[in-house]
């Protein structure tokens, strides 16, 4: 997995998406006490980044392997990806869902076309049921990190936003499996040396970020009401990559999260899911280091669910330090 990669699913990705935008916001500015670029992938028409990599993963897949079809667990995001990705190539596609699930994310993945199977009340629940579906049926499992075309594909968002902004300081990324802060750290490398990559991870579910600071893969509980960052265990193809390049890892808590969407959706007209929002209650937790830098912030998603929308506005409120 390398830049060359990441350059080729730029071309894949040209023929089905448009690159999105990245702007800034100076009243998020002032509170967050640095200069904010944020890249808004909750304008993708899943409303999340994800899209990129099942696109990529499906469109490298043989006509025989598509007819198979690709099953997969997820808490909403990534399913989407494949969904719409399977939809555009004609592929049979199942999704496994801890409950409760998001019926925002489950109506969205119907709608484009898959089939829904709750199981269990864990990612890793899900991902078990989903593979033993695979193997019965001959269906391709698709990992929600483990899959180099999930990364490449990803790692496109990250290709538009350092070329656009190649002057960035710091790149704030949320991290469930890491397939975004991954590919994040590739691009970087790459294109924009001198910008340090910050992985974001709640500090409920924090197994990325042990698994990170010990160089093990670990498990750890998973309590986090952030679904997107709702991961209990270390993945060993992105983790290879963090471990590799990544400058730093931040946890921060749901309350924290909460506060962030708010900030965007008052300060920067932007609704965001909990892990579009973590990247910048990322950057919130360290303002006294980053006074007057450039940092990018990724809205990974903004796929939020009515209560989760409810919960957002009784959060409160960030004030400028």
């Amino acid at each position: 997995m390398d830049i060359d990669a990441i350059r080729d699913a730029q071309r894949t990705l040209a023929e089905h998406l448009d690159p999105t935008p990245a702007w800034g916001a100076p009243a998020l500015d002032e509170v967050a006490g640095c200069q904010v670029v944020l890249k808004h992938e909750e304008v993708q028409p899943t409303g999340a980044f994800k899209v990129r990599g099942g696109l990529n993963l499906l469109a490298g897949m043989s006509a025989a392997m598509r007819a198979a079809g690709v099953i997969s667990a997820s808490t909403g995001n990534h399913g989407q990806s494949l969904a719409f990705a399977a939809r555009r190539f004609g592929a049979r596609c199942r999704i496994v869902l801890p409950e409760p699930a998001n019926p925002t994310k489950v109506r969205a993945l119907r709608a484009w076309g898959a089939e829904v199977v709750l199981h269990g009340s864990t990612m890793e629940a899900a991902a078990g049921h989903a593979m033993a579906l695979a193997e019965r049926t001959g269906a391709r499992f698709v990992h929600p990190a483990n899959e180099p075309a999930l990364i490449a594909g990803v790692g496109t968002l990250y290709l538009e936003l350092l070329t656009a902004h190649p002057d960035l300081d710091y790149l704030f990324v949320p991290v469930g499996g890491g397939s975004g802060a991954a590919s994040a750290c590739l691009v970087a490398d790459a294109v924009a040396p001198s910008c340090r990559v910050i992985g974001v991870q709640a500090s409920a579910s924090r197994a990325a970020h042990d698994s990170w600071r010990s160089g093990k893969l670990l498990t750890r509980p998973n309590r986090t009401e952030v679904e997107g960052l709702a991961i209990g265990a270390g993945y060993r193809a992105t983790q290879a990559v963090l471990g590799r390049y990544l400058a730093d890892f931040v946890l921060v808590d749901d309350a924290q999260v909460r506060a962030a969407q708010l900030l965007l959706l008052t300060h920067a007209h932007t609704m965001a899911e909990g892990a579009g929002a973590a990247s910048l209650a990322g950057v919130l937790s360290r303002r006294s280091e980053l006074a007057g830098a450039r940092v990018g912030v990724v809205v990974t998603g903004g796929n939020a669910s009515p209560a989760e929308l409810a919960g957002v506005l009784d959060a409160p409120h960030v004030t400028a330090a």
